[in-house]
């Protein structure tokens, strides 16, 4: 099995898991070109998964389907994505081609975002980056701190496979977060040197992201010790401390 980052827009992923044989799996694909140049080089789709209805991770799909027809696609319950042959939800597994994964809600980026977990792999979209998370377009803080919870409870081993290039960036505003973690000073030190020599810093493992990842330390002293200094005071709860952090992010410049 392979795993291959297709490159799309300006930091989009398309990512892709193919068998031996060449018949690939296709997670998010946002335009279908990066698709079409992969299958000139053998790979052959044999399945579409959506994690959320934004068109830089759907808006492929109906020229995929223009040449490959039959293929499954599998989407959130969200009338937005018109192209879905099969709705999935939480604790649905969708099995095709060979793999097998399971389905969990993950709401916070969107009201409906999945992700999709098997195989050693994650497919998060644009619920949980490398060293960030997503914003809240349309859920809640409380809904948001609850699907990266559900997401750091997975095997430490995953390979998480977000929907963006967004290491570089999201290290920047980490290290002002919690600039004496050592293993977030390693993970943003090897994430420049790759963007550096043209490689992705994706897919990540799971354990780095708890160990360096803001978002998912928002117990850590030094993540909470510095939210409450950017308050004023301590957050009356962990909602309130994650709101705050991913605000603070929000108005971010490096």
């Amino acid at each position: 099995m392979q795993l291959i980052a297709l490159p799309a827009f300006a930091d989009n992923y398309i990512w892709t898991v193919r068998n031996d044989d060449g018949a690939a799996l296709i997670v998010d694909p946002g335009e279908a070109a990066p698709v079409f140049e992969a299958a000139g080089r053998g790979l052959q789709p044999a399945a579409i998964v959506l994690t959320h209805h934004h068109d830089d991770h759907t808006g492929g799909v109906a020229n995929l389907l223009e040449r490959w027809p039959e293929l499954p696609v599998f989407a959130p319950v969200d009338d937005r994505i018109a192209l879905a042959s099969e709705r999935v939800a939480d604790g649905s597994r969708i099995r095709t081609g060979g793999w097998a994964f399971d389905v969990i809600a993950v709401p916070g980026h969107t009201v409906s975002h999945i992700a999709f977990h098997g195989h050693g792999l994650l497919f998060c979209g644009d619920t949980l980056f490398s060293l960030g998370c997503g914003r809240l377009f349309e859920g809640s803080p409380a809904q948001m701190l609850d699907s990266l919870e559900r997401l750091a409870a997975l095997p430490g081993d995953s390979r998480v496979c977000c929907g963006h290039e967004y290491t570089v960036a999201n290290a920047a505003f980490a290290r002002v977060v919690d600039p004496d973690n050592p293993a977030l000073r390693r993970r943003s030190e090897e994430a420049i040197a790759m963007r550096q020599s043209g490689r992705p810093t994706l897919p990540s493992r799971l354990a780095e992201e708890c160990a360096s990842n803001p978002f998912l330390r928002i117990d850590a002293p030094a993540v909470r010790g510095a939210i409450a200094q950017r308050l004023g005071r301590e957050p009356a709860d962990r909602v309130e401390a994650f709101a705050e952090l991913r605000r603070w992010k929000d108005g971010f410049r490096a």
